[in-house]
């Protein structure tokens, strides 16, 4: 009734679950059990959301989701992050699994970013140009970014994206 309310009220761009329902090898539930108990509870709300025009429904979660994302695209859900690297979260195998069904923020290696240029680069150039390419996608780090990255690291990661997608 909140949310209703709210919407009445207010033009939302996006709306964002945050549920962290996995760690770096998989869902904490099984899939069966989250479908059976969650699936019709989102539908609820992005029913809802879609009737008032918010068309980005994002929901964050750490570790390989991998197996959650169909019940959230059945439960209304097309947008994830921050697509862990490091628990196996590959955002082209996804592009090529679900197209643009999926829009997708982060999949770029944290730890790419702290061991060096030839590291990010690297890493960047292997996922963001097709990524931007097919669309539906944010480049960015898969979580917050650590300290152990330097400012000058920093700024070449931003400087190779930059270059990718063409922003002067």
């Amino acid at each position: 009734r909140i949310l209703d309310k709210a919407l009445n009220e207010i033009k939302s761009d996006f709306a964002e679950f945050w549920e962290d329902m996995a760690y770096k090898t998989g869902p904490l539930v099984s899939p069966e059990l989250y479908r059976k108990l969650a699936l019709k509870h989102y539908r609820q709300i992005t029913d809802l959301l879609i009737k008032n025009g918010v068309d980005i429904i994002l929901l964050d979660s750490d570790g390989n989701v991998d197996k959650l994302i169909p019940i959230w695209l059945d439960g209304g859900i097309n947008c994830i992050w921050p697509l862990e690297a490091a628990a196996g979260m590959d955002p082209i195998a996804l592009r090529k699994k679900y197209g643009k069904s999926l829009g997708m923020i982060g999949g770029i290696d944290k730890r790419a970013l702290a061991e060096g240029k030839t590291a990010i680069y690297k890493e960047v150039t292997s996922k963001v140009p097709f990524l931007m390419e097919t669309g539906g996608y944010i480049p960015t780090c898969d979580h917050a970014v650590p300290p152990d990255v330097s400012l000058e690291n920093y700024l070449y990661y931003l400087k190779v994206i930059k270059e990718i997608i063409g922003y002067a």
